[in-house]
């Protein structure tokens, strides 16, 4: 069966905000249904380690580039953020696990991505205060999937922020509407 119809996203993690302490790097990916195929571009990557004067703004600047040919809609494309710290001695530790879906209509978006992570009892609460290495998800399909997702117990941390250019080929022609035309792009999750 042929192809349907094209996606491109081009844009930047721009950085992160809210999380309270410095020294921050992102773990990112982009994931999709079986629908989906990626043509061209990285599927997943690391931005570099930021060491910015406060703490009150990351600034990462990292590149994303992903083009997708698509047979249908179901399983459509999401960015994954894993954000991690680094303490004084070396130390990586979680910051907090995130996603958002890529915009369905074409247009250039400055998204929001609410980063969480998983909270650990009093005492480990307490442990990693001092000591670092906050609770981590052992299987971290959780962060995009949903299943089982609402049985942590989590607490929010901070955001990511993206900017996104997305492009639509083909999407009418196979009777899909995308919401061309909107005014608002200003998307958060």
């Amino acid at each position: 069966r042929p192809l349907m119809a094209e996606l491109h996203a081009i844009g930047q993690i721009v950085g992160a905000s809210g999380f309270g302490s410095a020294n921050l790097y992102c773990k990112w990916g982009a994931v999709a249904g079986s629908a989906w195929r990626v043509l061209e571009g990285a599927t997943q990557g690391q931005t570099q380690l930021d060491l910015p004067a406060d703490s009150s703004c990351t600034v990462w600047g990292h590149p994303i580039d992903i083009h997708y040919a698509s047979r249908g809609l179901h399983g459509w494309p999401k960015l994954h953020f894993e954000v991690w710290s680094v303490g004084a001695f070396g130390r990586h530790d979680l910051a907090g696990y995130g996603f958002v879906y890529i915009p369905t209509s074409p247009g250039i978006f400055e998204l929001e991505c609410v980063t969480w992570r998983p909270q650990g009892t009093a005492r480990e609460e307490l442990a990693a205060i001092f000591f670092g290495g906050h609770p981590r998800l052992r299987n971290t399909d959780l962060v995009v999937s949903g299943a089982e997702r609402c049985r942590l117990r989590t607490c929010a941390t901070g955001k990511v922020h993206v900017t996104l250019a997305v492009l639509l080929k083909d999407f009418e022609q196979y009777g899909v509407v995308t919401g061309a035309g909107e005014e608002d792009r200003s998307v958060r999750n």
